[in-house]
């Protein structure tokens, strides 16, 4: 159920796209969230097909109650597994495109020259008008953030049970951006809404195991190439915002222009845990073998926090904090830190 909710939870974002209608590497993040609709559509629909043809059977009683309920589910398990590996691919084309939008590659138009010189003088155009006349109340951001995530255990992350730099956090979603005095361009509110990839990889050989109401770090029987624990939360974070972008004058009018300097924004997030999975790695007679296991794992479903970050530009230094603990009655609280980079491309 969480991997469906999280999958529904990404094709919101994609409603957030249409602010990008000009930009070629929105419409690619777009043509990605429509292929990721298409992809969940026609996996439902043959799901639904294949539970029919068992009830069928039923029916005629070429099945049992109790064999028509396993074959669901079996059948239920399979569509999850195919369903989460059409995801990841394209999961790994839009960090694919994240990445090259951060270098920089993203290219301006597909198609001929003549294609691409209409649209680089419509980029321009856009751009010389908002210098000249200056951008509106509110703007949007596509927003991107990378870097180390852990967890404080009695206020400490010393000695912690998951590897320093090992355990990665990254962070991709929307904002708006309003500034909140017409006549100042200081003070702005940012709100919108994230998904928050949180991996911890457990040190000296554990994994995680669900022991019914707790989950504990054990010791693995055999040694593991690679050990990564990810909770994935649908967040919608607000920062009242620090901009001190220096605003001109032009014509005798003033002329506003967000992410043109130092920027300082505090505030935090709130939302739900849309996914939990452990991922194992290891050697079995010679073969590399992977196994993933999805479940409650016993985390907090509803998550809040407290997050801020300070820059130049588009670039920041960012950083977040869970108040809710990771786990909901484990014997000692522990709750999730991550810090590292945003970029917020205005």
């Amino acid at each position: 159920m969480k991997s469906i909710t999280l999958y529904l939870a990404l094709l919101l974002t994609s409603l957030f796209c249409k602010v990008y209608a000009q930009s070629d590497f929105s419409e690619k993040m777009n043509e990605l969230s429509l292929k990721m609709e298409k992809t969940i559509s026609d996996e439902k629909e043959l799901l639904a097909n294949q539970l029919e043809a068992v009830n069928n059977q039923l029916s005629f009683g070429t099945l049992t109650a109790a064999e028509a309920e396993a074959k669901k589910k079996q059948l239920s398990t399979e569509s999850a597994t195919r369903l989460d590996e059409k995801l990841a691919e394209i999961d790994e084309e839009r960090n694919l495109l994240i990445q090259n939008k951060i270098e920089g590659k993203v290219e301006l138009a597909k198609s001929d020259s003549t294609k691409t010189k209409n649209y680089t003088f419509a980029i321009n155009s856009k751009n010389k008008d908002k210098f000249k006349y200056g951008e509106l109340r509110t703007t949007t951001q596509f927003v991107f953030a990378i870097g180390l995530n852990n967890v404080v255990t009695d206020g400490s992350i010393a000695n912690s049970d998951y590897r320093v730099y090992k355990s990665r956090f990254y962070e991709w979603g929307f904002t708006y951006n309003t500034r909140l005095d017409k006549n100042s361009q200081l003070f702005h509110i940012k709100y919108g809404l994230s998904l928050q990839y949180n991996d911890l990889r457990p040190t000296d050989n554990r994994y995680l195991v669900d022991n019914g109401e707790t989950t504990d770090l054990v010791t693995s029987p055999v040694v593991q190439d690679d050990s990564r624990f990810r909770n994935v939360n649908l967040v919608f974070p607000v920062h009242f915002e620090l901009d001190f972008s220096k605003t001109k004058d032009r014509d005798g009018r003033k002329i506003f222009l967000s992410h043109d300097s130092f920027r300082l924004g505090i505030g935090g997030y709130t939302g739900f845990n849309v996914k939990s999975k452990q991922i194992q790695k290891y050697d079995v007679a010679g073969y590399d073998t992977r196994t993933v296991t999805r479940g409650d794992w016993n985390t907090n479903n509803f998550i809040y926090g407290l997050s801020g970050y300070i820059g130049y530009g588009q670039i920041s230094l960012y950083a977040k904090y869970d108040l809710n603990p990771l786990f909901k009655d484990n014997a000692v609280d522990q709750r999730n830190i991550s810090m590292g980079l945003r970029f917020d491309f205005n």
